[in-house]
């Protein structure tokens, strides 16, 4: 996975204070090509069996939605390394077990005269907006001075990074570390610009806050004009260092980067005493503890419902959101034992996509992200998933969380002027070694049709991979009965 932040997280971080739906679907392109449903095997077979896949590892299942008849498959109850199809599992299983107008509460309580406790419950969406709205608040309560500010992150007990997660992942905005008191998606913004010739790039921070927290290792360089150049930023394992190699040429435009926050907590709390310093409320003293009654709420806000969640999870494919709405079906469990509120929540998951017709046999998952590689699950596992979705009161909701070939997210610009576009809702998946796309397909002279295409072991570039898993899901939209 690249490390350079996209222009759509650029947008969240700096521009969002809420979360919109995804585009509608856009007409299909008309073609007059059609392939029978008795020659799909050969038009499929023929793509996975070029010399070019020759040790490629293919799982494919293809259903028509309203008869479940199966009219592909290629080692469909094997299980392969998912990638982000893993979401998938995730945000159907938050979305039964949660509901659509399930919201994640921050609150600021009150332990006593002058102490003051923020707890959180793992709201990915969380950034300064909402803290700002805090600090109002306690304003308009009265509140100017606190000697004591309670940092609880008690709610989300366990590892913040998932241990098989890899160390070039969780540098990045895309690996942050996931806890109770998220602030800006725990991830912090750098541009990176040229100088005049000869000197180092200069740092920018999108919070100039930020500069006074991270120690900067700059060995980069401008370069002439018309140059070509390039910036690789790295963060160090011990602590909050970066280390910045490379070069731009002289009026370049800046490199982007978004790394993950060393300290999510510190990185909490620093960015709410600013909120409240502004707002005329002095700080003595913060710290972190856990064991408060919280019985009295002095401010709170609240995320966007669950239905909002779910969009900027499947058509951003954002890593941090799936692996907050995991810890979030911990709130279903009866368990007393909260040491990792991560692992609660797939035994919620586990159970809740069981009653969907979910075989639990069929996938074996470790995070709710797909960043690990330690992840399995079946095509059969995701068809099953997307079946039981699509029977699901909750189906147009679901449905409308995912990307649209074409027209939104993460398949923006795959299947764009081909009989695909705007009629296939689909999740993307990538990582070293397995590509995947799993979703509906509506082609206009057959059925609905549910298919999980995955790929691993490619040892081919992930573009060559996603071209060729396209040119099987225009396939599917290419179909009619004969």
């Amino acid at each position: 996975m690249s490390h350079k932040i996209t222009r759509g997280l650029l947008l969240l971080l700096l521009l969002s204070t809420h979360i919109g739906f995804s585009s509608p679907p856009v007409k299909a392109q008309t073609t007059k090509k059609t392939i029978c449903t008795s020659q799909l095997t050969t038009a499929i077979d023929a793509v996975v069996n070029r010399p070019l896949f020759n040790r490629v590892r293919w799982g494919i299942l293809v259903k028509n939605q309203d008869s479940n008849q199966t009219l592909y498959i290629r080692n469909g109850q094997k299980y392969f390394v998912p990638a982000s199809n893993t979401k998938l599992l995730t945000t159907a299983a938050a979305l039964q077990a949660l509901g659509e107008n399930f919201r994640i509460r921050t609150s600021v309580y009150q332990d006593g005269e002058g102490i003051l406790r923020v707890v959180g419950r793992g709201d990915p969406s969380f950034k300064d907006a909402q803290l700002q709205s805090l600090a109002k608040q306690l304003r308009q309560k009265g509140i100017r001075q606190i000697k004591q500010l309670i940092a609880d992150d008690n709610y989300s007990q366990g590892d913040m990074i998932h241990p098989s997660w890899m160390w070039e992942d969780v540098q990045y905005y895309y690996g942050a570390p996931v806890n109770s008191l998220i602030l800006n998606e725990n991830a912090s913004i750098l541009r990176v610009y040229p100088q005049t010739l000869g000197k180092p790039l200069q740092v920018r921070w999108n919070q100039p806050v930020e500069a006074y927290r991270w120690r900067v290792e700059n060995n980069s360089v401008t370069i002439a004009e018309g140059k070509s150049g390039f910036v690789q930023v790295t963060r160090d394992l011990k602590g909050p260092i970066l280390q910045i190699n490379g070069q731009l040429g002289v009026g370049s435009r800046p490199d982007i980067t978004a790394i993950a926050v060393f300290d999510p907590i510190e990185h909490f709390m620093r960015h709410f005493r600013l909120h409240l310093n502004r707002e005329g409320i002095s700080v003595a003293r913060t710290f972190t503890a856990v064991g408060s009654q919280n019985d009295r709420e002095l401010a709170a806000v609240e995320s966007p419902p669950l239905s909002e969640l779910l969009v900027e999870t499947n058509v951003n494919s954002n890593n941090l959101f799936a692996e907050a709405l995991l810890r979030a079906l911990a709130n279903k469990s009866t368990q007393n034992n909260q040491k990792n509120v991560a692992n609660i929540g797939l035994k919620v998951l586990t159970t809740t996509l069981e009653q969907l017709g979910v075989n639990p046999q069929s996938y074996k998952i470790v995070d709710g992200s797909g960043l690990s590689h330690k992840n399995l699950i079946s095509p059969e596992a995701l068809v099953q998933t997307l079946q039981g979705m699509a029977k699901s009161p909750q189906a147009e909701i679901f449905r409308a969380s995912l990307p649209i070939s074409g027209v939104s997210g993460t398949l923006k610009n795959r299947m764009k002027g081909t009989p695909a576009q705007g009629i296939v809702q689909a999740k993307s998946g990538t990582i070293t070694g397995a590509v995947t796309l799993s979703g509906y397909a509506n082609p206009p002279q057959y059925s609905p049709i549910i298919f999980s295409i995955m790929a691993n072991q490619t040892g081919q570039p992930s573009s060559v991979m996603r071209k060729a898993v396209d040119e099987i899901v225009v396939l599917l939209t290419q179909l009619k009965s004969c």
